[in-house]
Formats: C-alpha cells, structure tokens, sequence
C-alpha cells in the first residue's frame, strides 16, 4: 500500500478530525436535492407518512455506512470504494465501478451547478432562471444556453479544493453550518404555520385517500426508494481517510453521525412540510416554497428557501468535487489511468491534477448541457458502488487475506461467493415480486417467502462458515446480518430506477471497459513491472554499500 501511495510524489496532510468528517458528511447529503425529492416522495407515494419513508432510508444508509467505515479504518487510503474493491474483488471490478462513480459524480456535479443558478434566482426574486443564462442560436435544444455561473462557480470550487483540503473542510463547516440554520428556519417556519388536520386529510377526500398512511405500506416504501437518494453524498466522506489524524476514532464517529444528523433533519423537514399542506395539494417541483406562495404576506419566505438551498447546493459540490478528485488520483496511483493525475502537489498536499482536471470537464459540461438528472444525481452508478462494497466487506471477512493460504482462500471463497450470489438472486426475486406482481394475496406470499429464504440464508451462512479475519479497529457489528441487509436493500433500490438509467449505466461500463482492455490493464502491468524494478535495484544497492 505504501509503495502505491509513493507513486503521489508526496503525502496527503492529516489534517482532518472527526468534527469535519461530520461537517463534510452534512455538507454532502443536505443538498438542494431534499427541497425537491420530499415534496415529490409525499404526493405520489407516501403522503404524510413520508417521515417514516426518510427513517426507513435513513436506516439503509446507516447500514451502507457501515461497510464503508470498515474499510476506512482498516486501510485509512484515498479513493473509497475503488480502493476496497480492487484488494477485495481485484482491479477490473474496481476500475469499472469507479470509472463509473467518477462519471456519475462530474455529470451530477455539473448539473446541480446549473440549478444552482436557479436557486440563486429563487433567493433574489428572479423566477425564471433563463434570464441569467446567454441563448446561443442554433445549438440544439437542451445544449443553446450558456450558463456562465454554474461555470464560476465550478472553478471557484476547484480552485478552493486545490488550494488545501483543511481550508476547504473549515469552509465547508461554515457553510454548512449557515445552511443548517435555514433549514431550521424551514423547519420552524413549517410547524409554526402548519395544522395538524393536514397529516391525515387530503384536499380532495373525494378523489385521494386519507388517513397518515394514504397509500399504504408500499407507498411508505416506494417512498423510501426515491428519498434515499437525498441520503447520497456519505461515500465522499471515505475517500478522505488518508488526510485523517485518526482514522479508528474519527471516520466511524464522522460517517455514522453525519448519517444520523442528517436522517434527523429530513424527518423533521418532512413532518413540517406535511403540515402546511394536504398531501394531495403539495407543489411537487419546488413543495416549500410553492407552501409560502400560496399564503398573503408569506412569500418572502420562498426567497430564503432559495438562499438556503443555494448555499446547500455550494456544499454539497464541495465535497462531491473533493471525493471525484481522490477517486481519480487513487485510480492513477494504481496505473491504470496516467499517474500524472496521481501527483500530489507538496506545496499543498493536495492532488491538484486530478481536482483541475475534473475541475475543468465538469464546468465544460456545465456551460452547455442542460442536465435534467437532479433527483439522480449519482443514482444508479452509487447505488451499484454501495452493492458492491457490502458484498466486499463480506468476503474480506469470510476469505483468508493470506497469499500464502491458497488452500484456506479457496476454502472460505466458494461459499463465500455462493451465498452471496444465491442471497443477491433472492433479493432480486423479492424487487420483481414487488414491481411486477398484481397486488393480492399470491404476492404477498411470495414475498413472505423471499424474505424468510433470505434470512435462512443469512443464518445458515453465519453458522457454517467461519470468520477468515476479525477487524482490529473497528467492525461491522451482527455479521454477516447487517451487509446482507445493505445488499438486500441496494439491489431493491436498483430495481426501482429507470430504464433511462440502466442505458447509461450500460453505455458508462461498455466504455470503460474498453478504456481498460486497450489501455489501463497493460498500463497497469508496466507500472507494476517498474515498481517490482525499483524494489530490486534499492535491494542490490543495499547489499552493495555491505
């Protein structure tokens, strides 16, 4: 690990404490994202009972936050999950799943700079964003509207994060911080000007149905599926491990607790939301401020939703920028990229190649493209990321680390794999059931019955196989009961997106793994060969000065 991380030219600063771990976390998932998905999640799934839908998703992002921090603690390296999949699965399922989380992150990223544009207009009373945007004729549609201040914004950001990671961390804590007080000020605002009556009657009792749970347990977690995504943003939070002062006391605290912060916040948001309204009457594009509009005397308050949300929307493009950049670097370091974007500047400690590189792409994008993909800001690409590290933290338990011990490898892997593949195809059975099957009592029992052959999955893994490895820092706690929950909830998630977003997860991978077979497999393997060159050549020179 070292002599990769010596590919950096120079060290990453420890310079982060467990306090802006937490900021950055917060930073990340608060977002301007929640403003939207809750109003959406309310009226078309869950009703009133959308709080539950955000402590359901709150849940699984607890339990995905898990396997991260494992990993984090145990190898306190940049690049996230990119570095635990290639020790854990090897370099082809991490070069594909990071090649896709990085275009996830700068297509996200550039798009939600461009509403930042939008929200700024919303804070100064400017409606129609268009007005700050140039038109250019004949470009088509979708590509003819130049955007200028998405794109200072994107290289304000880049400059930032180039310039010092704990610069960035203390601003991002003040912002942040700014940013949580409005939402409080929501919050207040919403409990204040609410009614109670509107958590259980609709606007149209003749048309919509009442009650807290209007629609039903698969409402509730329908809407869980599409508010999860507001949950997004957690991962960054590992890829800074390497510029932590101590990783084993730190990242737990910094993940889990900004996880639990923010579910805290959401439901709170929800529950507010859901009292200035009837469920059915709630503004689906923009349910806060759409609220105060509607109220005489109140429409100021539209204005600072807009403010908050601008300042929600600087954070989270911080610490997304902050975390593309050292999946980057990480992914030089390992040679299957160019290691120019592996450099670590000394002056700064900082990879300023990889931050100006995909500094420089994204506001490119951002410019011209007008990317209608807010609510899936980094959706199917992450949510394939999180399957795959809750599968890896299994079989690094579960699989001797040992290349010495074939033997025990081979031992530990073929169950290992075997119930993970077996517990993945019951989890699908149990989304195809969900999406698919007529509601009655046929599919309830079919999904009674995945659910029990799930667990009796899980129960007879535990008691057959034993543990390869126990964690000497921290560990996922009820192994293997709270992985296979992640990999049973991700792989539900997965099953409720789009096809639009399988295509281009599909066209994403295809790329990249064609850059790997013609490019970053046989880079990888002279790098290697160098190093393996190097190690030598110091070995000879040290038993020649004896």
């Amino acid at each position: 690990m070292s002599r990769v991380r010596a590919r950096s030219g120079a060290d990453m600063a420890r310079a982060l404490r467990w306090p802006d771990l937490v900021g950055l976390g917060l930073g990340g998932m608060v977002g301007a994202g929640v403003f939207v998905t809750t109003g959406r999640a309310t009226r078309l799934y869950a009703g009133p009972a959308v709080v539950v839908s955000y402590a359901i998703a709150g849940l699984c992002a607890l339990l995905s936050a898990f396997c991260y921090t494992e990993f984090a603690v145990d190898m306190p390296v940049a690049g996230g999950a990119f570095s635990y999949l290639r020790v854990t699965f090897g370099e082809l399922a991490a070069f594909l799943t990071g090649a896709n989380l990085i275009m996830e992150y700068v297509f996200s990223n550039a798009a939600v700079a461009r509403s930042f544009t939008a929200y700024l207009g919303t804070a100064v009373g400017v409606d129609a964003p268009s007005k700050w945007r140039i038109a250019v004729p004949g470009l088509p549609k979708g590509f003819n509207e130049v955007d200028l201040v998405a794109v200072g914004v994107i290289l304000l950001i880049t400059v930032c994060i180039c310039y010092s990671t704990k610069e960035s961390s203390s601003l991002n804590m003040v912002l942040t911080a700014v940013h949580v007080l409005f939402i409080m000020f929501v919050i207040v605002m919403g409990f204040w000007r609410g009614d109670t009556r509107n958590l259980t009657r609709p606007a149209d009792p003749e048309h919509n149905p009442g009650g807290f749970f209007p629609h039903g347990a698969a409402g509730v977690f329908n809407g869980a599926a599409m508010v999860y995504l507001s949950y997004i943003g957690y991962d960054a939070v590992s890829t800074m491990a390497e510029e932590v002062e101590r990783p084993s006391r730190d990242i737990p605290i910094g993940v889990s607790g900004s996880v639990v912060l923010v579910t805290l916040l959401y439901c709170l948001m929800a529950a507010s939301m859901s009292m200035l309204l009837p469920y059915d009457a709630i503004d689906t594009e923009a349910p806060f401020s759409g609220a105060f509009k509607g109220s005489s005397g109140w429409g100021w308050v539209s204005n600072v939703i807009g403010a908050g949300a601008s300042l929600g929307i600087l954070t989270s493009l911080m610490v997304a920028m902050l975390g593309q950049a050292r999946y980057l670097c990480v992914i030089g370091r390992s040679g299957v990229m160019p290691a120019w974007l592996a450099r670590v500047n000394p002056r700064t400690a900082t990879p300023v190649n990889a931050s100006a590189f995909l500094g420089v792409f994204t506001a490119a994008l951002a410019l011209f493209t007008e990317l209608d993909i807010l609510l899936n800001l980094v959706c199917i690409g992450t949510l394939f990321v999180f399957y795959m590290v809750a599968n890896a933290v299994v079989y690094r338990r579960y699989v001797a680390a040992a290349e010495d011990d074939e033997e025990g490898r081979r031992r530990g892997a073929v169950p290992t794999l075997a119930f993970l593949l077996a517990f993945s195809l019951v989890a699908l059975c149990f989304t195809l059931v969900w999406k698919l099957a007529p509601r009655g009592g046929a599919r309830t029992g079919l999904l009674v019955a995945c659910g029990a052959a799930a667990a009796a999955a899980v129960a007879a893994f535990r008691a057959l196989v034993p543990q390869a490895r126990r964690p000497e820092l921290w560990g996922v706690p009820a192994m293997p009961w709270v992985p296979a929950a992640s990999v049973f909830l991700n792989v539900f998630l997965l099953g409720s997106l789009d096809r639009p977003s399988y295509v281009r997860f599909g066209f994403f991978t295809a790329a990249a793994a064609l850059v790997y077979v013609l490019y970053s497999v046989h880079a990888s393997y002279d790098a290697d060969e160098a190093a393996a060159a190097l190690d030598g050549a110091k070995v000879l020179d040290e038993g020649c000065k004896v």
